[in-house]
């Protein structure tokens, strides 16, 4: 289609997944324009990379960006328990003794600026400032979007794919109806900052921390990120964090004192930022493509912050749909069909990390299990490190099934 007026792709939303997909269609030598509503940097929550994103982030440029930014270096996670009993660090490199096994804490405004610059320096056209009005349908087809740009004026742009990265408040979820809340992972989030906090040193200076509440309603994560800041957030039931309790400040504070793992760290420092709230937030859509579209990242659903698996989901399936796309224009086939080829297996994917993450709500034993299951170590890092996308990791669940129906059956 492209006429030297009309790009092949378009792009809603310049975050993680939007620069993936465009950068990588252009890479390909495809005409994209990407439009992003707000001027970046600004900000966002999402703040640690799992190893896997650094396949995503080689094939598109990053890695040597990455290494280069100032961004915190992330050997490990750790779990402290809901009576303060902390795990030994859980090191990535055990398991794959590769250059892939050390990842980072990032400040995502810088993070997904260096994103979109990077998107941009490979040739995708980047409008900033540009509110994407309407996606245009002929019949279920989409052919381009109705976009006011930075200056005012509002455009058509004709496309023969339009790829909508906009995040939660994606136009095509919401167009087509699609939205499916999840029916268990009704959680809600409250987060802050604090300077001076506690923090490991050497190796485990980048350590994510994963601390349960003394009555395991919920847990915190304890981010350390650079300029000696620290994320510090809870996670929790919506009913609980939310009803009957207005103020956020309040909430966030008697959560901490439920958690005197969390005050010991941050004592030593200050809060330094409002509290901020996320609600029912756990979702996906029914479907991630159509003909002529495709959604991708938050666009498509989000599962939970716990095993910080957002951005690697965001990269993957910015990742998969572009490889789709790409054969698409090479074959002249834009059809759902086509667009949709990487949906199946993303999906197993991400059900994978799901059911990871509801075992853990139901207070499963992980170091039982794999005291059980030794044979299942590796496979469990797997899961943990975002390496979710082989079949050969649900026989990890069957045996967990297996467990508990023992336990079950003891009862």
């Amino acid at each position: 289609m492209s006429n030297g007026k009309n790009p092949h792709v378009v792009v809603i939303g310049g975050g993680p997944a939007g620069a993936t997909v465009s950068t990588l269609i252009a890479q390909q030598g495809y005409d994209v324009e990407l439009f992003e509503r707000e001027k970046f940097p600004r900000y966002h929550i999402g703040e640690s990379l799992i190893p896997e994103t650094y396949w995503v982030l080689k094939r598109l440029g990053m890695l040597e960006k990455m290494k280069r930014s100032p961004f915190i270096k992330k050997h490990s996670v750790q779990f402290v328990n809901a009576s303060g009993k902390q795990s030994a660090p859980f090191y990535f490199y055990d398991n794959k003794p590769h250059e892939c096994s050390q990842t980072w804490q990032i400040r995502r405004s810088e993070f997904d600026t260096m994103m979109l610059r990077n998107a941009e320096s490979q040739g995708v056209k980047v409008h900033e400032g540009a509110r994407v009005l309407d996606v245009i349908l002929e019949g279920e087809r989409a052919v381009g979007i109705q976009v006011v740009t930075e200056n005012g004026e509002t455009r058509t742009v004709r496309a023969d794919v339009v790829v909508d990265a906009s995040g939660q408040s994606s136009l095509l979820i919401n167009k087509f109806k699609l939205r499916v809340s999840d029916p268990v992972l009704n959680k809600g989030v409250l987060w802050s900052y604090f300077e001076g906090a506690y923090r490991d040193t050497g190796k485990d200076e980048g350590a994510t921390i994963v601390l349960s509440l003394q009555n395991k309603q919920g847990w915190f994560w304890y981010i350390p990120m650079q300029d000696n800041i620290v994320s510090v957030g809870v996670v929790a039931d919506f009913e609980y964090l939310f009803k009957g309790r207005e103020n956020h400040e309040t909430t966030y504070a008697e959560e901490m004192e439920n958690c005197p793992a969390v005050i010991e760290r941050v004592s030593m420092g200050k809060k330094i930022a409002p509290v901020k709230a996320t609600k029912d937030y756990t979702y996906r859509a029914s479907r991630a493509t159509g003909d002529g579209w495709v959604l991708v990242g938050d666009a498509f659903g989000f599962l939970d912050p716990l095993y910080s698996s957002g951005v690697l989901l965001a990269l993957k399936s910015g990742e998969l749909a572009a490889d789709a796309i790409v054969e698409g224009l090479q074959n002249g086939d834009t059809s759902q069909k086509q667009l949709g080829k990487w949906e199946e297996g993303y999906v197993e994917g991400m059900n994978r990390m799901r059911r990871l993450v509801c075992e853990y709500y139901d207070g499963f034993s992980f170091g039982n299990f794999v005291r059980r299951f030794p044979q299942h170590r590796g496979s469990i890092t797997d899961l943990l490190v975002g390496d979710l996308f082989k079949k050969e990791l649900d026989q990890v669940f069957e045996d967990i099934d297996n467990l508990k129906l023992e336990a079950t059956v003891e009862q």
